[in-house]
């Protein structure tokens, strides 16, 4: 035996260290590898989120004005939401009935707006003013928006108020310049209705506009239209969506006397409409005017007359000054066909009405349509 050997169980010690050691190091070595591993999946993760896509835009106007309540309705259900960026560029007042008109050779004002969950601006201009403004790229620097929709709007547009309406209009507009759009209106009935039925409006028709913006993504949704979706009386109770043809409904409209005492004043007008420096503006040009006309005309005699039938004939030496106003008058329930949309809208269904730029792809649309909303939201029609 060999006197400088070490002793046997010195070995066997030494070599269990030497084991212990090399089992630590690889332990070592698999739980860097691990957490390299981790570091890089969080990262490739982060990347991904950074990568995804951002909510689509989603543009809001209306006919009523953006102190509607119809208008904030549907931008606290947009919002709440969770899957839009909502936009608001909306009239400073009530343009209910102005149809297609657009504001040339006259500035408009655009003022900043508060309102929750979106960027908002009033514009003292049209509906029509409204969707060119906020999609020529002047007003909101950013991508344009996937979608318009112009409501949700006080009164039905069913019909020949189509061509009334200026909430409609925004939509026409807003398709005109090749964005998708939709009307959404509450038919509004006086003693009936209430402010709480746009809440109930908004929850009938989000379903429809979550559709709607997914498959303009997914580039299915007809092309070449816009839906004009009218909300029945009572919301929460509507029977279903149904597509529908325009009729010929129209409502009644009458013109009524006014006072002139109840007619008015000018400066109410414009103090409501222009700022302070068009105000001015304009009140001088009106006043060099009248003094104008009082020097040519020192011999008239201004005659206000508030019903023609006592009046009679004015002489030659009268200017007659009269003043009226026009209502629209509630139209009642008819019996017809159920496709079309007055029709429909009466018997509680949710409809929706394509309504092309051409009369000649009309019969097309229609059918693309139904088949289109039987598909995204699985309804039997």
């Amino acid at each position: 035996m060999d006197k400088n050997a070490l002793p046997h169980s010195l070995v066997a010690n030494l070599q269990q260290v030497l084991i212990s050691r090399n089992k630590e190091g690889q332990e070592e070595e698999e739980n860097d590898l691990m957490e390299a591993r981790s570091s890089s999946s969080s990262v490739a993760v982060e990347a991904d989120l950074e990568k995804k896509d951002p909510n689509p835009i989603v543009l809001v106007t209306n006919g009523d004005g953006i102190g509607s309540h119809g208008l904030a309705c549907l931008v606290d259900g947009l919002a709440r939401s969770g899957r839009f960026d909502v936009r608001v560029c909306a009239p400073q007042s009530d343009k209910s009935a102005c149809s297609h008109s657009l504001t040339i050779r006259e500035t408009v004002e655009v003022s900043s707006a508060e309102i929750s969950g979106a960027t908002a601006y009033e514009v003292s201009g049209t509906p029509a003013d409204c969707v060119s403004l906020a999609l020529s790229e002047a007003l909101f620097s950013s991508s344009k928006p996937v979608l318009v929709i112009s409501g949700i709007n006080r009164g039905s547009s069913c019909g020949q108020n189509t061509f009334y309406s200026g909430a409609l209009a925004a939509a026409r507009e807003a398709l005109i310049c090749g964005v998708p759009s939709l009307c959404i209106s509450l038919n509004w009935k006086k003693d009936l209705s209430s402010e709480n039925d746009y809440k109930d409006a908004v929850i009938a028709c989000l379903p429809l506009i979550h559709a709607v913006t997914r498959d303009i993504e997914r580039g299915v949704f007809p092309k070449g239209c816009l839906l004009n979706i009218e909300i029945p009386v009572c919301p929460s109770a509507n029977k279903g969506f149904r597509v529908t043809r325009q009729s010929l409904s129209r409502s009644g409209l009458s013109w009524q006397a006014v006072s002139a005492y109840q007619h008015p004043a000018a400066g109410h007008f414009m103090s409501s409409q222009q700022s302070l420096g068009i105000q001015l503006a304009r009140l001088g040009r009106d006043a060099s005017a009248a003094g104008a006309a009082r020097r040519l005309n020192t011999n008239r005699k201004n005659v206000e007359i508030e019903s023609v039938g006592l009046a009679g004939k004015p002489s030659s030496q009268q200017a007659i000054r009269k003043f009226y106003r026009l209502e629209f008058q509630e139209k009642n329930q008819e019996d017809g066909d159920e496709d079309l949309d007055f029709i429909a809208l009466e018997k509680g269904f949710v409809t929706i009405t394509p309504i092309a730029l051409s009369s000649d792809a009309q019969s097309v649309i229609q059918s693309s349509v139904s088949s289109w909303l039987e598909n995204a939201l699985s309804i039997k029609q």
